[in-house]
């Protein structure tokens, strides 16, 4: 079964041994490990060393995922695109878009969990883009996904990596907090998540992981988008 073992080995002679050790699991698995007994005298104090084995799966770990555009227009005009950085194509299964409605009944908790379709899949270099169903014919061109509640420039939307339960954030567009107001200010421009498209620098090379502030920034220096 899958788990953490401690293996000890004994001496039955008393003369000191020491070796590799391989063990396998009922699926096959395999691991080695390095494993020595020291008897006493000779300078030595009789320890037998144990060794510590897990089999199982490891814990996956979540890609270089960002948002590299955001649009909010008229009418629902508007969409979200995430860009792959890393340099493997990227099964969206494990990945979500959660968000808050305005101001968020608890703070700092998302409202609602929003998953991507069944089988999406994002290419190494390449960008997943989810928009609104009704969204013009030069935004649907370039659609791989729809959701029907993008922001109206107040809401945030960040993207996550597990389960709605437990989950870590990579990359946030608007944060959970209070209500903005119109939007979030973004490169010293007011309200730039409303009636704006923000295009994420070249030199960005990952996502905020929550810290939408410093991500949007006070200047156009100093932030990580630039405003259209």
């Amino acid at each position: 079964a899958d788990g953490d073992y401690t293996v000890y080995m004994y001496d039955s002679y008393g003369d000191g041994w020491g070796g590799t050790v391989t063990l396998t699991d009922a699926d096959g698995n395999t691991v080695s490990f390095w494993m020595m007994y020291c008897p006493s005298g000779d300078g030595c104090d009789g320890s037998m060393i144990s060794a510590g084995v897990t089999f199982g799966t490891s814990a996956p770990t979540s890609a270089n995922l960002f948002f590299s555009e955001a649009a909010e227009g008229s009418s629902n005009h508007k969409y979200l695109e995430i860009y792959n950085a890393s340099d493997a194509d990227v099964s969206l299964s494990d990945y979500a878009f959660p968000n808050t409605s305005n101001a968020p009944a608890t703070p700092g908790e998302y409202e609602y969990w929003n998953t991507f379709d069944e089988g999406a899949v994002v290419a190494a270099g390449d960008v997943y883009v989810v928009c609104h169903g009704s969204a013009d014919d030069f935004i649907q061109a370039e659609c791989d996904g729809y959701h029907t509640y993008l922001s109206n420039g107040d809401d945030g939307y960040c993207l996550a990596f597990g389960t709605a339960d437990s989950f870590d954030v990579l990359d946030c567009v608007g944060d959970w907090g209070a209500d903005p107001g119109s939007g979030w200010d973004v490169a010293g421009v007011s309200a730039a998540t409303k009636d704006h498209t923000i295009v994420r620098k070249a030199d960005v090379t990952s996502g905020n992981a929550g810290d939408w502030a410093s991500s949007a920034g006070t200047t156009t220096d100093d932030s990580e988008w630039v405003v259209f």
